[in-house]
């Protein structure tokens, strides 16, 4: 029999996590038909690929993205795909594109997410046709989508739509029985179009954009009680995921999250919560992690921590950088983000500052950012003699002047053109391998299509198996290949009940060819990409073009040689997938 695709002679994984052998694919109508130990018959087969050294994955599922927007305007998504993502989630952190107007999403997406809001606003005022979840999916379905799609529903998003923004961001008003009522019928509505659970935000230094809102916290961290309750029991019935985000500065609400999985007398409700980091600032946090949940799930619960396997670098422009929503001072200044003259006189102002050097010097308590300006470089300034420097080192050669006033110094002189970086957490690799390889843990967190000047994961699945062969070749291993790849692939799409995943005969020819040879240390080199959808805004990338030999979705090939094809993202190679839809 003919096939559409063969890709022969390379390591198969199966994403189950089994041993990987020598294979060859035969792929035919977008299924894998063929596995075979002996040569498959090339008569008539249009495409057939040489994998003679490489591996040969399912592709990689990215269980946290923020492209709500970003596939509107650019289906293919090629930074993720040319990676081997094929399975892209939308709708974390309690944001998604599918109830709330194309105002208030620019509010809900514009700050928190650093997704330009004008371009939020306008995509969604030109494009969207949808006022349901099941129109919404339609919607997707009729893009040409390079990777497939799944998506939670925003708790955000509901909430705003059905209590308007303005009351849905006041600590004084509760929802009606009414509007409890519909933001129910919206989740069940949603999981019957095949969503794949709700995402919620408890962290209070996500702020909104625009101006009749800003700088609120988003509406999630207004909701009831009985609110939550109301919404989680839906999803515990329905056996679908709540993703959420405990707040830092309480470490109360992640104990509650983490146990509302619980399912003693009751099904147990899956929890993926974010996220669990080796954090600078809190070293021994680490160690509850994997603790936590291990009780949780040993009390019959289903949950599992989100984690980023790579280390968690990131750049700023100035002070653009959503740390500083986490202490006063730097809020105060990212409030006044659309205001550059104010926020520079404000940023110049000696009690300000008296106040930023208070919240910097404070050194305990709950945090994300180490806020230590001694760990923070400078790699781009009009001043080329800071270039290199940290802004602590800065301080100490203009004659001991405190950190904060060298990097406010340096803010105020020269503003955005101030580009500076910082690890804030992952930086310990023994902690990264005892995450990546914990059963509580589930590998993603990239966050792409948000932050765009912030920081670039797209290549995380590649660094993670990097790691993996290069322990193994050391004799130092932490877990195999193939359970990495599981791990990345498999493991997720079967928690999520997903169709993707595997590569066995009868599963979806979405496929990744790698040369393992090429996993080295382009993948961590920094490269930037213009964004013609955001008016040429210069994007954070990563570019490891060697790595990746090709990637097929349904059996058509995106991704040759680390270049996309002329079809990607003009002709649907991938499709919405649904929860529980196999």
């Amino acid at each position: 029999m003919s096939y559409d695709v063969i890709i022969k002679n390379g390591r198969w994984f199966d994403g189950t996590g089994a041993r990987s052998e020598t294979r060859n694919l035969g792929i035919r109508d977008g299924r894998v038909a063929a596995v075979s130990v002996g040569a498959l018959d090339e008569a008539d087969c249009p495409q057939v690929v040489d994998a003679t050294g490489k591996w040969v994955i399912p592709g990689i599922v990215d269980i946290h993205t923020h492209y709500d927007v970003e596939v509107i305007l650019s289906p293919g998504l090629k930074e993720s795909v040319r990676h081997g993502v094929t399975s892209i989630f939308l709708g974390s952190c309690s944001l998604s594109a599918v109830h709330a107007g194309p105002s208030d999403a620019g509010d809900l997406f514009g700050r928190v997410e650093a997704i330009p809001r004008k371009h939020v606003v306008d995509t969604l005022t030109e494009s969207k046709t949808w006022t349901s979840a099941h129109e919404y999916v339609e919607a997707i379905e009729a893009l040409p989508l390079g990777p497939n799609v799944a998506s939670f529903i925003g708790h955000s998003d509901i909430r705003a739509a059905q209590m308007g923004l303005d009351r849905a961001t006041r600590k004084d008003v509760k929802p009606t029985p009414a509007e409890l009522d519909a933001m129910a019928a919206k989740l069940e509505e949603a999981l019957d179009a095949g969503f794949i659970g709700m995402s919620s935000q408890e962290l209070l230094f996500d702020k909104l954009d625009g101006e009749v809102c800003r700088s609120r916290t988003l509406p999630s961290t207004y909701s009831t009680r009985q609110e939550r309750r109301r919404l989680s029991g839906i999803l515990r019935r329905r056996g679908r995921a709540l993703q959420a985000g405990p707040d830092v500065g309480r470490p109360q609400s992640m104990v509650a999250l983490a146990l509302s999985s619980v399912g003693l007398f009751r099904r147990p409700l899956k929890v993926s919560l974010l996220s669990a980091a080796d954090v600078k600032a809190i070293p021994a946090v680490a160690h509850v992690f994997p603790a936590m949940a291990r009780a949780v799930n040993g009390m019959r619960g289903d949950f599992r921590w989100q984690h980023l396997p790579v280390p968690f670098e990131v750049y700023s422009d100035g002070i653009d950088l959503p740390v500083f929503e986490e202490f006063g001072s730097g809020a105060a200044a990212l409030d006044l983000s659309n205001q550059l003259e104010a926020r520079s006189a404000l940023l110049a102002d000696e009690s300000y500052r008296r106040r930023f050097r208070k919240d910097y010097d404070k050194k305990y308590g709950p945090r994300v950012w180490h806020r230590d300006f001694f760990d923070a470089e400078i790699v781009e300034c009009p001043d080329e003699s800071v270039i290199g420097k940290t802004f602590g080192q800065v301080g100490v050669d203009r004659g001991g002047v405190h950190p904060v006033d060298a990097f406010l110094d340096l803010v105020v002189e020269h503003g955005t053109k101030v580009r500076w970086r910082t690890t804030i957490s992952n930086h310990r690799p023994e902690v990264l391998n005892k995450f990546a390889s914990d059963p509580g843990v589930q590998l993603g967190f990239s966050d792409a299509g948000a932050h765009l000047r912030n920081m670039a994961f797209y290549n995380f699945g590649l660094r993670l198996l990097r790691r993996v062969r290069d322990a193994e070749q050391a004799g130092t291993p932490f877990m195999s290949v193939e359970q990495a790849v599981h791990r990345l692939t498999g493991e997720l799409a079967d928690w999520y009940q997903l169709d993707a995943g595997h590569l066995r005969e009868g599963d979806r020819a979405d496929v990744v060819v790698i040369d393992p040879a090429h996993l080295d240390a382009s993948l961590d080199a920094y490269a930037e990409c213009p964004v013609p959808e955001y008016d040429g805004l210069s994007r954070m990338v990563n570019r490891n073009d060697d790595a990746v030999s090709a990637v097929f979705v349904g059996g058509e090939c995106v991704v040759r040689e680390g270049e996309p094809t002329p079809v990607l993202g003009t002709r649907r190679t991938g499709r919405f997938l649904r929860a529980g839809e196999r």
